[in-house]
């Protein structure tokens, strides 16, 4: 900090210039490409949705290529210039940035816009991180469902624009802070994902009652003989002698309101959702939701489509205080059962390897209720369901809790190096 204070002394003791980002740039708005003009090899490009999932502040190799003509007919990305995405499902995403490094020209397509600048493109990709440019771009933001910021409106944008040599300057500090941040944050990874599995082998010992062998064979003798005890006291069943199923009908993203009757939508099984949930993260108005099918509260909600085979038949505990509507490609699985034992039975691989032969489909797969109701179940006592889910709970909570365990310390490292970043792009403004 003292070498940047000791620049900002020397080249800007007035304080620093805000500038309009179209001041100091020129925003070119992308076109086209879908994700299916990708191709092997060709003209490197980056897609809007690939800035979400893929890259970081910068990039110097692109994942994805298109061919040399469709290539000539987007919008072109020079080595420093930045791609910044002008759409996103929400506020959080919408504006985010890479600035790209490589050697080659490459392009971009709809719902992106190139700056083009003679800043640093690494302090610009950072800055945009900032909490005083998400203000910036939450007040001119539109949108609901889809959340937009133009490039109109991002040129009104005004950021810090100190001298290149400070620029720079924050640039190798943050590198270098970013840099460890990684390493430690991987180290965490890891050895998360190694409780990760150690818990999934628990869970699935704890769940398979000795039908698989190797679990058996893994299990110490005192295991093995408390296991033989527990098997006595249960039953096998079919899902479908257990409950019944009722499809979930007609729900899509586009229904969605502020507040209202909660809703599930299967895609957020997928993304969204854990073992249970007593809340939901979106809504539907009352007159649609009095058409829609509920979940009551004990019922599990069920994701019968997804683009790969383990995430089929995904599902959710529903433990809310209130019937919620679910959508399409899910189904409404109501039962007796411990709701929890149930859904973390969903998860076993005992369960997976009796649902695979039951998915059909290529590139969308998919379980019908029918198939789901062959699948069994081992279902001891309720109390011998309750003494297990509070087993699980407690690791699912040290591996997935967002508030406690390794979750918790890689989500705090994360907000310690957001608030060292933030605080070296903070600067008085010039009068």
């Amino acid at each position: 900090m003292s070498r940047i204070d000791a620049l900002i002394a020397n080249l800007c003791s007035d304080g620093v210039e805000f500038k309009a980002i179209g001041e100091f740039g020129e925003l070119v708005r992308g076109n086209g490409m879908p994700k299916s003009d990708f191709v092997e090899a060709g003209v490197g490009c980056i897609h809007y949705g690939q800035i979400y999932t893929y890259y970081g502040a910068w990039a110097s190799e692109t994942i994805s290529f298109v061919p040399a003509e469709k290539a000539a007919r987007l919008a072109k990305v020079d080595p420093g210039d930045l791609i910044i995405t002008n759409t996103s499902e929400n506020l959080d995403d919408v504006c985010k940035a890479v600035a790209w490094l490589g050697d080659e020209q490459i392009v971009t397509g709809g719902h992106a816009t190139v700056l083009k600048h003679g800043q640093d493109p690494k302090y610009l990709s950072y800055y945009l991180q900032t909490p005083h440019f998400f203000g910036e771009k939450k007040r001119l933001a539109t949108g609901t469902k889809v959340i937009d910021v133009s490039a109109k409106s991002l040129a009104k944008i005004k950021i810090p624009v100190p001298p290149l040599e400070i620029q720079q300057e924050i640039v190798v500090i943050l590198d270098k802070f970013t840099k460890l941040e990684a390493e430690l944050e991987a180290e965490l990874e890891a050895e998360l994902e190694a409780r990760r599995r150690q818990y999934r082998h628990y869970r699935d010992a704890l769940l398979s009652f000795g039908a698989s062998s190797k679990q058996q064979a893994a299990s110490s003798k005192q295991q093995a003989a408390s296991s033989k005890q527990q098997a006595a006291s249960v039953r096998w069943m079919a899902l479908g002698a257990i409950g019944n199923f009722v499809r979930g009908a007609g729900i899509q993203k586009s229904d969605f309101t502020e507040t209202g009757l909660g809703c599930i939508h299967y895609g957020q099984i997928h993304t969204h959702y854990g073992v249970w949930a007593d809340q939901t993260k979106s809504f539907v108005d009352p007159g649609f939701a009095a058409r829609a099918r509920k979940a009551h509260a004990g019922d599990l909600v069920i994701a019968t489509t997804s683009e790969d085979d383990e995430a089929v038949a995904k599902a959710v505990a529903w433990l809310g205080d209130e019937d919620v509507a679910v959508s399409t490609d899910a189904y409404i699985f109501r039962h007796s059962i411990n709701p929890k034992y149930m859904s973390y039975f969903f998860q076993t691989e005992l369960f997976q390897s009796q649902k695979k032969p039951h998915i059909t489909g290529t590139k969308v797969r998919r379980i019908s209720g029918e198939s789901l109701a062959k699948i069994r179940i081992p279902v001891p006592p309720r109390e011998e369901q309750d003494r297990i889910v509070s087993i699980l709970d407690r690791f699912d909570m040290l591996v997935n809790d967002l508030s406690s365990g390794l979750p918790a310390e890689i989500v705090a490292r994360r907000r310690q190096y957001e608030h060292y970043r933030d605080r070296l792009l903070t600067f008085p403004e010039a009068a």
